[in-house]
């Protein structure tokens, strides 16, 4: 049977949406919070190191990281690394494990990753990029592979690194409209994307773009004019579960009912990651949630010195009463 969801979404919705991998960010805190209140047509796990996965100690690590709920499907395990054999090997357990997708993470400009050879690295060695691709399509038996990549290294390279990894066929490739250079600086060129999307066309292959969205009408007109068949989020997603929901704005969600989520937030998080994560990881969504209004700047600070989620409730608690 055809597991290829990638084929058959892009079939059905024009353009679809899909949540970006995200380290420290992504997790299943976060992913539940999106599922209630604006769910993606695809969500991402946070990006999870190959060679980690194949080391006995890091596995049981990581395991916990690649954890789930039955409601999040489709999702998609990211790995990145640098060696074939461990791709292979981290496609046969996320098949095992139960996931709708693979991707390959060929485009992270970070440069503890990038020092391995992995992520954005890979675009200047296509030849072993390649060599991933199959390997990962040897262990995903029939799950389809997906590859997120960037429009280049130091500049745009999208004629001559798109078609290498188009030549493995993979079932969709996301391009981040940025260089590695740029890191997350500057503006995604949308340019590019489109001309990546024309490049793939007749390819079969399923090309998302990424960068820059800030909502869905904004991705709507973006997908339209590079004509990509869906859109990935990243950053916007960041103290806004809502992104996603069509009849929600969260510029008309209450105040309250905006802070309230900050704290289910963090509650799931306590209870589904404690001795996974650091507590303060939950820290950067506090970051995000309290922003744009009016005593924001003190909130965060009182919530950047919280020891814990009930000092953390005890605090908006708190702020909300001197807001009545």
């Amino acid at each position: 049977m055809d597991k290829n969801f990638w084929r058959e979404l892009a079939k059905k919705k024009k353009p679809f949406f899909v949540l970006a991998p995200m380290h420290d960010v992504t997790d299943i805190a976060t992913r539940q919070m999106l599922v209630k209140y604006g769910r993606p047509d695809v969500l991402f796990t946070e990006f999870v190191a190959a060679d980690g996965l194949m080391d006995k100690k890091g596995r049981q690590v990581l395991l916990k990281t690649l954890r789930f709920f039955e409601n999040e499907h489709p999702i998609v395990a990211q790995f990145f690394g640098a060696k074939p054999e461990n791709f292979r090997e981290c496609a046969k357990i996320a098949n095992d494990l139960g996931f709708d997708g693979i991707d390959i993470n060929m485009g992270c400009p970070d440069k503890s990753v990038v020092d391995q050879g992995a992520g954005a690295a890979l675009i200047k060695n296509p030849k072993r990029a390649r060599e991933i691709i199959r390997a990962t399509k040897e262990g995903a038996g029939d799950l389809p592979v997906s590859i997120k990549t960037r429009i280049g290294f130091s500049q745009n390279e999208i004629e001559t690194w798109l078609p290498e990894i188009l030549a493995e066929k993979p079932a969709a490739i996301t391009i981040h409209g940025r260089t590695k250079k740029q890191a997350f600086v500057g503006t995604a060129d949308w340019d590019a994307i489109a001309r990546a999307a024309e490049i793939a066309k007749g390819s079969g292959v399923v090309i998302i773009g990424n960068g820059d969205v800030k909502n869905i009408k904004d991705g709507i007109l973006k997908a339209r004019k590079a004509k990509v068949q869906g859109i990935m989020v990243g950053r916007g997603v960041l103290g806004n579960p809502w992104f996603f929901n069509r009849k929600i704005k969260i510029e008309k969600v209450p105040l309250q009912d905006r802070l309230e989520a900050m704290l289910e937030h963090a509650k799931i998080f306590s209870k589904e990651l404690k001795g996974v994560k650091h507590r303060d990881v939950i820290k950067k969504h506090y970051a995000t949630y309290a922003r744009g209004f009016d005593g924001a700047k003190e909130l965060r600070a009182k919530l950047m010195e919280a020891r814990s989620t009930k000092e953390a409730e005890k605090i908006v608690r708190d702020f909300l009463k001197k807001m009545v």
